[in-house]
This record gives C-alpha cells, sequence and structure tokens, in this order.
C-alpha cells in the first residue's frame, strides 16, 4: 500500500493552523444562502433544520429560478443553470448570482455570491421542475461517511440501479430507468458540469469514479431535462459537485479508520484575498481488503486523489461581471482486484473466499485533469465557457481464461455455474488444489492496457427575454465541441499451478487485441423556460453530430469511419395546482451512439421516453413526497460488450442490436421533518421504485447478458423491486441515522418466469448506522457501520462467478474545521 499523502496532509494542516483565529463556525447573517460549507469543514450541528442547512442552499435552480429584476433589487439573487464552471456552474440570469443588497455606510453591494455549479437547484425551487430531479445533498452524503456510491444513490434516489463487483464501489455500474448499468455507459455522468468519462463517445464504459468523499453534493435527473447532457439521454444525467473556492479562510482534516484496516485521510484547505481564491483539497483511501485469497495475500487498494482550484472575479457591483476558473487535479489507484468469482457451492461455505487462480490480479491507473473556465454576465445574459482536457491510463492484470494445451477457453463463468463433471477437474486447479502439469491445464493471465484523452471546448449561455404579457422566458443554449481517443493493447501469458502457486509456463506472450478508436463530436442544445402564471413548459432540442474513427492490428487488421447525425427534442411541463401540490409530466427521444469499430447493421440504442406523475411539498410542515411514473420504448436497445459484461476479449468494444424493449415503472419518494421535545428533531425518509421490462422479439444476440432472448423475456440486473427507508434522530450536539436498502432478486441473464439458481441474483437487505457526536463547534467524532446485520449477499454473477458485497464494517473518525 501506498503512503498516506504526508506532503499534502502536511501542508493542509499548517493552513489549519493558520485558520485558528477565524470566526465561530455559525455564519454570519449577511452570507449568501449559496456560498457552501465544504463537506468536511462543516461544523453546524447535523440537528439544524434541513431548511436551514448548506446542503439546500448551496443548489441553484434548473430551469426555473432564474433572476427577476424585483428580487435582485431587494438583494435576493438567485441565478441558475446547468453547472460549467471549474468547481462553480453557471448562474443563470444577470449578475451571476450577484445580490445587489447596498451597504448604506460605504454605498457599495454589501454581499455578492459567485456562481455555483448545480445542474436541479434549492429545495424551495426543486418543487417547481419540469421533470424528475433529486439531489443527495452534502449532509447526506456526510452523515454515513460512504465510500461507495453504490450506498448513497440506492438509499436517497428512486429509479436508480447500481450493480457493484469489488464490495468497494471502485467501479460502480449505474443504470437509470431501466438502462443497461454495465460500466454506467449509458448515464450521462459529468462532474461540475464536464464530462467524467474516460472517452464518452468512443468508449463509454467507466472504470473512473471520484472518491464519494470529496464530493459535496450529487444530482440526478431524469425525463425532458435529459437533451440538455449527451451522448446519453436514454435514462439521464448524474452530476457530481466538488467543493467550491471559499470566500474566506477555510481548513479542514477528516482521519477515519476501520475493520480490514480501511483508512482514510481527507483534507481542504482554501482562503480568499479579495477578487483572488484558492482552494488545495488532497484523499487517501486504502486497505487490505475483505475476500481471503488462497495462499493469502493482500486483496484491497490504495486510492489518492488530489484536487486544485483557483478563481478569480471581477468587481460583483460592476454592470458586467466576469469570473476566471482553473480546476487541475491527480488520481490514481492501485488496487488487488480481479473478475474471478466462486461457484456457488464455495459461496455458500465462505462467500469472502477467493481462489489462488486470481492471485495476480492487480489494477493500476492513473488520471489527471485540467480545465480553465470564463464567465461573463449582464442585466439579462450570461456566457460560460470552458475548456478541459483528461487524460486517463489503467493497466489491468487479471485471469482471462484457461488452457487445454494449445486450446484457449474464455467459459469460466460456465465452469463456475457448471462445477460437475469435466468442468471439476478446471475449477480445482483455479482453487490451486490441482498442479497443472498433472492434467494440462494452464491459466491465461492477460494485461488489459489502455489509454484514454478525453478534451473539449463547451459554451453555454442564458438570455432572459423581455416580459410580454405574463409570459416570461428564459432561453438557454449549449454547445460542445468534443474528441476523445481509446488505445487498447491486451496481452496474455500464461501461469501454470505448482504446489498452490502461480509460476509463469514458459509459453510465449500472446497479443489478444490491438486497436484505436476515436471520435470527434459536435452538439447543440436549445432549452426555452417558458412561464405563464403558474404554468411551467420546457420544450428543448439537441443536436449530435458525430465522426468516428476505427483502427485493429490484432488479432486481425482493419480500419473502418463513419459518421452520424441525430436530433434529440424533449418537452417538459410543471403546473402548480395549489402552494403545496403540482403535477407534472414530460416526454423525450433517448439517444445512446454507436461506438467506433461497429459493423453496419449495428444501429444506435434509440427510445421514446415518457414521464408523468405528482410532487409535493410544503416548508410549512417540513415535508416532501412526489409520485412519479414512466414508460420508455425502445425500439432498439443495445449491449456494449465489456470484459465486466462477460464479452471475450475479442469482443471488447462491441454492441449488439437488442430490438425493441418496453420498460415502465414507478418512483415513489417521501420525507418528513418533525420537531420533537427535549430539543431533539426527527427526520423520516422514504424511496421506492418498481420496474418491469418485456422484450418485444426473440433473437439470439451476441451479447452476454441478453443471450437466446425469447419475446416477454424481462432485462438482466434490474430489480423490479427496490426499497430505501431512513431515519435520523437528532439534538444539538449529537445525531443518529439508520438506513436500510432493500434490492428484490434480479437476473443475470435475460428471461422470464422463475430465475434458474446459477442465474438468480438473490434479493438483499443491508442496514447501515451512523452517529456523529460534536465536541466543539470545529471538532467531531463519528462512527458508522456498513452492514450492521453482516448480510452475505452476491452483488454481481459477471463476468466469472458470484462476488460478495462487503461484509459488516465498523469505522471510527474524527473531525477538525476551521474558518468558513
Amino acid at each position: 500500500m501506498r503512503p498516506l499523502l504526508p506532503l499534502v496532509t502536511a501542508v493542509l494542516l499548517s493552513l489549519g493552523g493558520a485558520a485558528r483565529a477565524a470566526p465561530p463556525t455559525s455564519q454570519p447573517a449577511s452570507r449568501p444562502a449559496s456560498q457552501p460549507a465544504s463537506r468536511p469543514a462543516s461544523s453546524q450541528p447535523t440537528s439544524q433544520p434541513a431548511s436551514q442547512q448548506t446542503g439546500d442552499g448551496e443548489l441553484t435552480i434548473e430551469p426555473d429560478a432564474k433572476i427577476d429584476p424585483a428580487a435582485k433589487r431587494s438583494g435576493a439573487g438567485t441565478g441558475a443553470g446547468t453547472g460549467t464552471g471549474a468547481g462553480a456552474g453557471t448562474g443563470a440570469g444577470a449578475g451571476a448570482g450577484k445580490s445587489k443588497g447596498t451597504d448604506k455606510a460605504k454605498g457599495k453591494r454589501s454581499g455578492y455570491r459567485l456562481r455555483t455549479v448545480s445542474i436541479i437547484g434549492r429545495l424551495r425551487d426543486r418543487a417547481r421542475i419540469a421533470g424528475s430531479a433529486h439531489v443527495v445533498r452534502e449532509r447526506e452524503l456526510e452523515r454515513f461517511e460512504y465510500n461507495d456510491v453504490q450506498r448513497a444513490l440506492e438509499s436517497n434516489v428512486p429509479g436508480v440501479y447500481v450493480r457493484g463487483e469489488d464490495g468497494f464501489g471502485l467501479r460502480p455500474n449505474i443504470g437509470l430507468r431501466g438502462a443497461n448499468s454495465d460500466r454506467s455507459a449509458k448515464v450521462t455522468l459529468l462532474e461540475d458540469g464536464v464530462l467524467l468519462g474516460p472517452a464518452p463517445y468512443s468508449a463509454p464504459a467507466a472504470y473512473y469514479f471520484p472518491m464519494l468523499t470529496r464530493l459535496t453534493g450529487i444530482e440526478v435527473f431524469k425525463g425532458p431535462a435529459a437533451v440538455k447532457h449527451g451522448p446519453n439521454t436514454i435514462g439521464g444525467a448524474i452530476n457530481l459537485l466538488t467543493a467550491r473556492v471559499p470566500q474566506r479562510r477555510l481548513a479542514s482534516i477528516d482521519l477515519s479508520y476501520g475493520r480490514f484496516r480501511l483508512a482514510k485521510v481527507h483534507g481542504r484547505a482554501g482562503q480568499s484575498w479579495g477578487p483572488f481564491g484558492i482552494l488545495v483539497e488532497g484523499v487517501h483511501v486504502s486497505t487490505d481488503g475483505f475476500k481471503r485469497l488462497d495462499g493469502g495475500a493482500d486483496t484491497g487498494f490504495s486510492k489518492n486523489e488530489v484536487m486544485l482550484k483557483a478563481r478569480w472575479h471581477s468587481d460583483p457591483a460592476a454592470a458586467i461581471y466576469h469570473q476566471v476558473d482553473i480546476k487541475a487535479g491527480y488520481s490514481d489507484e492501485d488496487s488487488n482486484e480481479t473478475y474471478l468469482g466462486l461457484s456457488d457451492d464455495d459461496f455458500a461455505r465462505d462467500g469472502l473466499r477467493r481462489y489462488l487462480a486470481s492471485a495476480k490480479g492487480n489494477m493500476s491507473w492513473w488520471r489527471t485533469q485540467l480545465r480553465a473556465d470564463y464567465f461573463v454576465s449582464g442585466e439579462r445574459f450570461d456566457v460560460a465557457l470552458t475548456a478541459y482536457r483528461h487524460d486517463f491510463h489503467r493497466e489491468w492484470y487479471k485471469l482471462n481464461a484457461y488452457y487445454e494445451g494449445t486450446n484457449r477457453y474464455e467459459n469460466l463463468g460456465d465452469v463456475l455455474k457448471s462445477p460437475g463433471g469435466t468442468n471439476a477437474v478446471t475449477l480445482a486447479v483455479l482453487r490451486g488444489e490441482q498442479n497443472s502439469a498433472d492434467v494440462g491445464i494452464d491459466l491465461g493471465i492477460g494485461e488489459n492496457d489502455r489509454r484514454f484523452v478525453s478534451q473539449g471546448l463547451q459554451l453555454l449561455s442564458h438570455w432572459r427575454l423581455p416580459r410580454l404579457w405574463r409570459i416570461r422566458q428564459t432561453l438557454e443554449v449549449g454547445m460542445r465541441l468534443h474528441h476523445d481517443q481509446i488505445k487498447r493493447d491486451h496481452t496474455e501469458d500464461r501461469f501454470q499451478v505448482q504446489s498452490a502457486t502461480l509460476v509463469p509456463s514458459g509459453a510465449a506472450q500472446r497479443a489478444l487485441l490491438r486497436n484505436k478508436a476515436s471520435s470527434v463530436a459536435f452538439a447543440a442544445y436549445a432549452l426555452d423556460e417558458i412561464r405563464i402564471g403558474d404554468l411551467l413548459l420546457t420544450p428543448g432540442l439537441r443536436l449530435e453530430h458525430i465522426r468516428r474513427s476505427y483502427e485493429e492490428t490484432a488479432p486481425d487488421t482493419r480500419q473502418q469511419d463513419g459518421s452520424s447525425t441525430v436530433l434529440v427534442p424533449g418537452v417538459g411541463a410543471f403546473y402548480q395546482l395549489v402552494p403545496w401540490l403540482g403535477v407534472l409530466a414530460g416526454v423525450h427521444r433517448g439517444f445512446s451512439p454507436v461506438a467506433p469499430g461497429q459493423s453496419n447493421d449495428v444501429k444506435p440504442e434509440t427510445s421514446i421516453n415518457v414521464e408523468w406523475g405528482l410532487r409535493a411539498a410544503s416548508k410549512k410542515t417540513k415535508t416532501r413526497a412526489e409520485l412519479i411514473g414512466f414508460f420508455n420504448r425502445y425500439s432498439n436497445i443495445t449491449g456494449n460488450c465489456t470484459f465486466s459484461s462477460g464479452c471475450d476479449g475479442a469482443s471488447i468494444g462491441a454492441q449488439y442490436n437488442g430490438g425493441a424493449v418496453n420498460v415502465g415503472g414507478l418512483e415513489a419518494l417521501a420525507r418528513q421533518r418533525f420537531e420533537l421535545p427535549w430539543k431533539l428533531a426527527l427526520a423520516l425518509r422514504a424511496t421506492y421504485t418498481l420496474t418491469l421490462s418485456s422484450f418485444l422479439s426473440s433473437f439470439r444476440s451476441g451479447f452476454p447478458q441478453f443471450g437466446d432472448v425469447q419475446e416477454g423475456d424481462a432485462l438482466p440486473y434490474v430489480p423490479i423491486h427496490q426499497l430505501g427507508v431512513g431515519f435520523e434522530l437528532s439534538r444539538r450536539r449529537w445525531a443518529f441515522a439508520v438506513s436500510g436498502v432493500y434490492v428484490g432478486e434480479m437476473r443475470d441473464i435475460a428471461g422470464q418466469g422463475d430465475i434458474d439458481p446459477e442465474d438468480l441474483i438473490p434479493a438483499r437487505f443491508v442496514l447501515d448506522i451512523a452517529a456523529v457526536f460534536f465536541l466543539t463547534k470545529r471538532a467531531r467524532i463519528y462512527a458508522t457501520v456498513n452492514n450492521l446485520l453482516d448480510h452475505r449477499y452476491i452483488i454481481s454473477r459477471r463476468p466469472f462467478g458470484a462476488r460478495p458485497g462487503q461484509p459488516l464494517t465498523l469505522q471510527l473518525g474524527v473531525k477538525y474545521s476551521a474558518g468558513q
């Protein structure tokens, strides 16, 4: 394991010492509502009413909280829009979200608010969004100190399905409303409003995901608003929010330690001097792992992330406002992970076991990011220009196949599903119980070396049109020129099992796959927000023009170029029936592009998506609830081949048509807060998702998760029922919270009727608890227990056998914050 970022920690602690003279953590009355306290530095007790939490106040609204001239004059500036800034999004409307209150003594505006990075919005405005939208707030992320985004999303957001694979959330597989979850390839992933994936067009599989501990919020939206964010508009988009440059001095440190030597060091420090500001953040998380490898060895990981932000802004009181942001980051990971699981019998005996054949499994990668933003706003407009580049390099050394003489077999999943007969000998080799030389079976352990580039230039603008009678309009226009590329170099070495040890066989290295794929895409959209009294309409149109290039040198030699153009329309509507209740409806076209190098018969994934529902919100009773129905009619669903989905090495990157599919269901959410005697507060929440799916034709697919499809088959890895419940009881100096998630049984392969045991992902219920106690306004201690009942469950059977979720894990930590 790598050391704990000693240099970064020392810098942060020294800045923290300088910040000890900062004011108390209670926020000044003049502090704008949208100015968040950074997550580790927040020292407001968690018993604070939700309506006062910075997690709600820091988010701006899409698309309906545009700045009202009267509000601006009164000093209540709002700001809105889709985030494109480095650590800050675009405030829609004039003044970049500036509040124009006047300091009578000085004759100057007393406060201002720099633009924020949210796509969705404030609590008071989210109730009036024309579409399905949810925010997992900073406070909710902090409550359980999750390192795994699966636990945060499943417990807080309906309509989201996450398939884990390692138990720690290193590479989550996220799907929305039935969209295939494998490698999150059908979801538009963003960080601070910029595409996150290593190569979103050329290789949409997302092998990188930021550490959850450094995020200050997660925004999830589905429905018509998806036309704003491509290339995937099938299910929706997820925007990950990072800490912003503080307006005052800030320093914090978060240290924790837990079972399986799970250690975390997280520091954040920042300062502003007039128009200049800076933020530096570093995170280290490591563990020895919870799986027990035959022969004994580390099965954990070490992961690091460092981020730097800098900002300059002009005088907020000027007629034209300017802001420049720079964001730079570095991340790396070294994890002893494998795709090899267990047979069902072995999982029942010891679900945390790992076979000897996986002893060489190791993933290592590094990633750099750099982006620059320029933002300008006037009385009725704002424009944000962003340039970005991400470089990502990963090497995964893992078991791919087994050899019998010169014959190579990749059906390790079938060996584990049916371990009897001739497969019993192969399984004995995987376990290390049988010497290879005695049975003539070698193991193929390959290195998947991939290099990615993702870069582009994007522009976003909002224009507030003159009011006409009762009609108010704000036009949002976005454009992006994007290029990404992937280079694959996959090789394989042969190993033998000798006396329960893996040793090289002496055979020559084999080249499995060498290719290069690249895409250049121009995207543009326009979204018109139209308000007529209590009615909100948001018609929008997206254009995607994509040019693809593919070159392969192994195992075959071929070259292919192509291009495509698509229009993605959508419209959403919301009507406020009474002050606390509204109705919403929307329809849009879903689209997911064809990746480079596909055969001519492969079509893009397309659908017509409809949603409708009710949304209730009352600030007085501290109630929020919604019930939304959705129906997605796929004219062609596709399967994207990755190793994690079970595809063979030669098919990596291939796409397969899946024909017409219907996906429909219900999403429900309810939140309620009660003020109790003795200054206690109780917050309750519940989410529920019902999802039904059906293929409309019969066919045989090369995509392993589809297989032999019969009309009426349901989609794999989409549970019919999913439920999240939780409560938090808090007082001034302490809080106690419980979160439970039930995920119904799922299929490993498309089918209908009773699920065969070897294809079943059984239902699971996982219970987590957390507690925090404030020693002072600046210091707190906390404890979390993930999987309190120590439920042993299967999270995936892909690609090779049953793999476990995280067992009971206790974590103890301490936080200290100073300044803002």
